[in-house]
């Protein structure tokens, strides 16, 4: 593709010199798991999203399950989230020993409903986990407030949306726990694997670094049963640089994203930011009825789309008929029939920008 749909190759060399110099002095320091730069990473990461503790692991699939397990859930408990999500999240659930319940999504802002989550509530339900999905923010204050009520805890899905903003405060720092991936294509993205969960909660955070390595406090020694997820030296280092720069970058996407909403008004269904949220423009998700005629004429340009998500997850092989069937989420369903990811990276050219969404106003012609 002439333009890509994400590209962080560019975002290696927007800040290489920097990042080639951290990795160097990451090996030179002899300490490859869980040493200074990891410590250092989690310590600002924390600032930055405004939390006392966060714990670095292995990646954001192991972020949720760990979380849900430092929220000690398991067999026979229930866990509300949405289908329409990185099948991690439902994944995490299961790996925890806990069943994921599913309810629909607000077809506008494509994040959980607040409306369907009492509903689903029983005996046996122990938390929510609201997606912060495409950069942007899910519709926090009915949430926690239906989980004051009910005594669950609310585990923050931000695996893309680091930096994005509820009422000014960024996401990550509402709920009891949150959840965050650097997959490299993220807003803060490593050069391989890698996740991390942040917390108020600092007898939650005691338990996360226990899980994270075997349930160790003294080395060698299991003091509950644990696993092997950790956030690695080069991984942590590479972080460090990035974090400086991600509030630069993520104003770089929300420039890109109001070319788009300008160029594109009338023509396409744009996303939307919900009162008192600020996106960050992980993905710049368009909405069409003929969507996969006009992917199609895209990619014949060269330009680069992708489907987030194609398949709900209550709809996949691994899946169908134990969390739902077909009809059960119509808001869900109808979504992943029309919606289209654009190109949307912080070294997205401006002049490219419009091509894109000359071809999008070129559809059908």
């Amino acid at each position: 593709m002439s333009i890509p749909v994400a590209n962080p190759h560019a975002q290696y060399l927007s800040h290489k010199a920097e990042i080639d110099a951290a990795i160097q002095a990451a090996i030179e320091g002899n300490r490859y798991i869980l040493g200074p730069q990891t410590q250092a990473f989690e310590s600002e990461f924390a600032h930055f999203t405004g939390v006392k503790h966060s714990v670095g692991v292995g990646s954001g699939t192991e972020a949720l399950h760990l979380a849900i397990r430092a929220c000690e859930i398991g067999a026979g408990d229930e866990v509300i989230t949405v289908a329409h999500t990185a099948v991690a999240t439902v994944s995490a659930i299961e790996l925890a020993g806990a069943t994921p319940v599913l309810v629909d999504i607000d077809p506008a802002a494509y994040t959980i409903d607040p409306r369907m989550i009492e509903t689903a509530i029983t005996p046996r339900t122990k938390a929510i986990i609201p997606v912060h999905l495409y950069g942007g923010v899910a519709d926090l204050d009915p949430i926690l407030e239906i989980a004051k009520q009910h005594h669950l805890k609310v585990i923050e899905d931000c695996a893309q949306a680091h930096g994005a903003l509820y009422h000014d405060r960024r996401v990550g720092s509402w709920g009891d726990v949150a959840c965050f991936s650097f997959y490299p294509t993220k807003n803060l993205g490593a050069i391989g694997d890698g996740g991390l969960v942040a917390t108020n909660d600092a007898a939650m955070a005691e338990r996360l670094d226990l899980l994270r390595q075997y349930g160790w406090r003294e080395r060698y020694i299991s003091e509950i049963s644990g696993w092997n997820s950790r956030l690695d030296e080069l991984q942590a280092a590479i972080l460090r640089v990035k974090l400086r720069h991600l509030d630069a970058d993520n104003k770089l996407r929300q420039q890109r994203a109001a070319m788009y909403d300008e160029m594109l008004l009338g023509v396409v269904t744009p996303p939307i930011e919900l009162a008192n949220t600020r996106s960050v423009y992980h993905l710049y998700v368009i909405r069409h009825p003929q969507r996969d005629r006009l992917m199609k004429q895209l990619n014949d340009q060269g330009i680069g789309t992708a489907i987030h998500y194609p398949m709900p997850i209550h709809l996949q092989p691994a899946y169908r008929g134990r969390l739902g069937d077909t009809g059960l989420l119509p808001e869900t369903e109808k979504a992943a029939r029309e919606i289209l990811s654009l190109p949307m990276f912080p070294e997205f050219a401006e002049g490219d920008v419009k091509i894109v969404a000359d071809a999008i106003r070129n559809f059908g012609k």
